[in-house]
This record gives structure tokens, sequence and C-alpha cells, in this order.
């Protein structure tokens, strides 16, 4: 069998091996890379899956991306990553809640949220990658986060040989347990940095500096290279497609679907890397009807597949789901390149309209592709409280805001379609690290009081009886090591003040 290449979106780089595409994150031409095809899973294999560890799973499916690494060496990687110690358990277990509705568990790991099934793994691709690819310079990983891939990225990579992390967040754009996270991480190559301005702008400046060639070559001459652990990395996005088999494997394990059954996704998304995954998935054989893309009130997805067009000039909106408050969907241009057969061209123009004049649209024989597999709706602030509060009260289950936003989308997929197909919840938080916006739906009159964080952990679970992850508990006494905030124009000098240079 060949190996495995990787292309840009925008086709203006020689096609690369996977080790090449993860150390290096964005291609030279600004576009992402993409697989040059996708492996075929059988039914039968997927079966097979269920009765494998979280770790082998993982291996069978990544092994078919990442040809230049063997079997042996992600098998490794796998087990180190997804082991019991790290995941306290099975690494994404399936919880049935209600007749044709299930939730997919993202955030037994280290920092309580989905990142986690991706960036504990990433460093030991990356390291590998570098061994493969010669990289002898030191590696520089920029973050721009929303919240949840800020920590998950300091912690995987933390005190990890020959990197160093820069992660920079919007200074007012995090929970409260989101922020104190990051800025009491630990380890002596990470640097964590507020940015005055949203998620979209600390996104920006981190693209701007990758496409810098003149800081680029300063690097080189110092030894540096960047690289990325934001979902814009393939060796981020791999590890998301192995969860939606593992999901389907476990519903016909337990009896719910039939072997071969369609079932829907429902997937709260912001940077569109998590709901690509389940697209992926499809393309590969798993037996996918719909992929239902939930927005909160930055409705900038939605819009785009009922209309076709891609409006980033609107209101920017703050909201209880910190996590998906993003107008500018970077992995939304991997699905272009797809949906287009790879026609680089064209998706670079819309990328250059996108940066240029804030819109693009595409045609109405693309958006009829599109909306055979994917299903865009919105949800409010009132209905997001309403749905935390619905469901803990009427089936004893507690969800975080995101995965409240995909919950209540499901709902009003199959209102508008009267599809009833089986469908799986991606849950992407704990409750308990947007703690006060989840007590506060489940017991409004605390919604008047100005509630601490850390006194919210306790009411929470003395209501719920659901213990407080041991991460999360720690938080209070953990010392603050990392106070910097700076104007977004200033990320490049922040990064070359980090670096010495």
């Amino acid at each position: 069998m060949m190996g495995m290449l990787y292309t840009s979106t925008r086709g203006q780089t020689e096609m690369v091996c996977s080790a090449h595409a993860i150390t290096r994150g964005l291609a030279d031409d600004g576009g992402l890379f993409v697989p040059q095809k996708f492996p075929i899973v059988e039914l039968e294999d997927i079966l097979n899956l269920s009765n494998l560890s979280y770790s082998e799973r993982a291996s069978k499916i990544i092994s078919l991306f990442l040809t230049d690494y063997t079997c042996d060496e992600l098998k490794e990687c796998m087990e180190r990553a997804y082991s019991k110690e790290k995941f306290s358990g099975f690494a994404a277990p399936v919880k049935f809640v209600k007749d044709k509705t299930a939730v997919l568990e993202l955030w037994h790991g280290p920092t309580s949220a989905f990142k986690d099934m991706a960036l504990q793994l990433l460093p030991y691709l990356m390291t590998l990658a570098a061994e493969k690819t010669g990289e002898e310079n030191k590696l520089v990983i920029l973050v721009a986060t929303s919240g949840d891939t800020g920590k998950a990225a300091l912690e995987g990579f933390k005190n990890v040989k020959g990197t160093t992390v820069i992660v920079f967040y919007p200074e007012d754009g995090v929970s409260d347990i989101q922020k104190c996270q990051m800025i009491t991480q630990q380890g002596d190559n990470v640097e964590v940095i507020a940015v005055k301005g949203n998620f979209d702008d600390a996104q920006s400046g981190v693209k701007s500096i990758f496409a810098d060639e003149t800081l680029y070559e300063r690097l080189k001459e110092n030894e540096f290279a960047l690289s990325s652990a934001n979902s814009i990395n393939w060796g981020r996005l791999v590890p998301q497609i192995v969860y939606y088999f593992s999901a389907y494997a476990d519903a016909v394990k337990g009896g719910y679907i039939n072997a071969g059954d369609e079932i829907n996704f429902s997937v709260p998304t912001g940077n569109f890397g998590d709901i690509l995954a389940g697209y992926y998935a499809k393309c590969m054989g798993l037996p996918v009807h719909r992929l239902i893309c939930a927005s909160n009130t930055n409705n900038v997805l939605a819009d785009f597949f009922n209309t076709g067009k891609y409006d980033r000039r609107r209101d920017f909106h703050k909201t209880m789901s910190p996590s998906m408050d993003i107008l500018i969907s970077s992995n939304l241009e991997r699905l272009l390149y797809h949906l287009t057969q790879g026609d680089a061209a064209k998706v670079a123009t819309w990328m250059k309209d996108l940066k240029v004049t804030g819109f693009y649209n595409i045609d109405n024989n693309d958006l009829n592709k599109l909306q055979k597999t994917f299903f865009g709706t919105w949800v409010d602030e009132i209905e997001t409280k309403e749905t935390i509060g619905n469901v803990f009260r009427d089936k004893n289950y507690l969800l975080d805001p995101h995965t409240a936003v995909a919950w209540r989308a499901c709902d009003k997929y199959r209102m508008l379609s009267s599809d009833e197909r089986f469908c799986i919840v991606l849950s992407t938080a704990s409750p308990y690290k947007f703690n006060v916006s989840v007590l506060e739906a489940i017991k409004p009159e605390c919604a008047s009081h100005n509630l601490d964080p850390f006194a919210a952990l306790e009411q929470l679970q003395e209501l719920t009886g659901i213990e407080i992850p041991f991460n999360l508990r720690k938080l209070e006494t953990q010392k603050v090591l990392h106070n910097k905030c700076i104007e977004k124009q200033g990320m490049k000098d922040m990064v070359l003040n980090i670096l010495n240079l």
C-alpha cells in the first residue's frame, strides 16, 4: 500500500507525508493540510472495534492516515495518551440518556474537555514526527484558544523536550474555571498570554505569525520552528475521527442500533474541527446520515448551511458556551476543499474574500451537496439554560452549556425534519467547567447572586451528587503563574520576546 500523502487546501505546496504535516501545522501557502484520499473502513471492521480498548481502537483508525509511523510506534503513542490514569477509565464512553438519544462523553481526560482526546496524543506524534523529518530546531507551539484548547495543549506539552508552548486566549472570552486552569499552569516550557479582544482576534494573530516569511526566516536562523496545536494541525484533527467510529461500535454492541443503520450526530461547533472529523468518518464508510452543526448565538455557521453565504460581518456575542464564540471557523476551509473536489483555486479565492470583504458565497449546487450531510441550526442563551434544566430534571443527566446547545439542536432537527433516527450528542466538556452557568440553569434563584466559581463547584456537587473532577477541585489553591495581557497587535512581539529574539 502506498503511504498517505497530504496536500494544501490552497494548492500551492508540494504533497508531504503526515510527519511533515504534523510538525509544520499550517501549509506554507497558508492553507490547511488534507489527506489525498480517504481510506475505507468496512462495517465488519467497525463492529470489531467494540471488543478493543480505546487505545487499540485509535491505533486501528489513525494508522490508516499516519502511514509513515510504524504500528509499534502508534501502539505506544496510543497507550500512553489514553491510559486509564489519564482518562480515569475508558476514554470516550457513550451514555444512553433517553429513547434514540445518547451522549458521547469526551471530557474524562486531565483538563475535563474534549480537546484532551487529541492533545494528550499530539505531543507523542509531534516528537516522533520531528525525528522522522529531521527537524532539529526547537518547536514553538503557537495556540489560540477559545477556552479548552489552551489548557489541553499546555497540559499535553508541559515539559516536553524540544518544545515551547505559547497560548493566547481572549481576556474576557473564557469561563472563570477555564481561565484559572490556564493561568495556574505549571511547566518550564509554557507561556500563557491574555489578548484584549475575542477568539477571532487571537486566531487571526496566530495565523498572521505563521504567514510572516520574515519572521519564519528569523526563527529558522535562531534554530526555532513554528507549529500549531490548534485543530488547523492535522495531528490534532485525526485523533478526533476515532471517537465517531468508537461510539457507533458501542451503540451497536449496546443494542441501540442495528449494524449498518445510519445514525445522526449532533455536534456543538465553533472552529469546525470536531464536526469535520465526523464528516471524515462518514467519508471512510461510517454509516452517518446527518451531522447536525449546532451553533450558539454566534450563528455564522448555521446561516452558512442554510443560505450558502459565510458572513463574519456581524456582532460578536459572549455567551455561556464560550468555546463556540467564534465567527471565523478555520476548519471549514477543509470541508470546502472536499466539496469542490480539490478546487484549491476556488477555495483560495473564498478565503481571500473572507479576509478582505468579510464574506463569501458558494453556489446553490455546492450548497445542496452540503445540505445532504449537514444541518445547521442555532440555540440562544435562554434555550441553552432551559435545556440544561429540563434534561437534569427529566433524565437526571447534567449537560454543560456546549452539550446543551447540541442537545437542543438535535431536538430542532427532529422537529423540522421528522427524522427520528438514533442520534449521538457529542458532549465536549464537564458541566463543572462552566459551573456558574450550569448551577443557574438548574437552580434559577442562584442567578441573582454573584457566584464565586469555586463556591459554585461545591454547590453544584451538593445539588447533583456528581463528583467534582480532581483537576478542577484543586484549582482554588493553585498559584497564579501567568498574568500577561497584551493588545492584539502585540502578539508577534510577545512571541519574539518569549524566545529572546
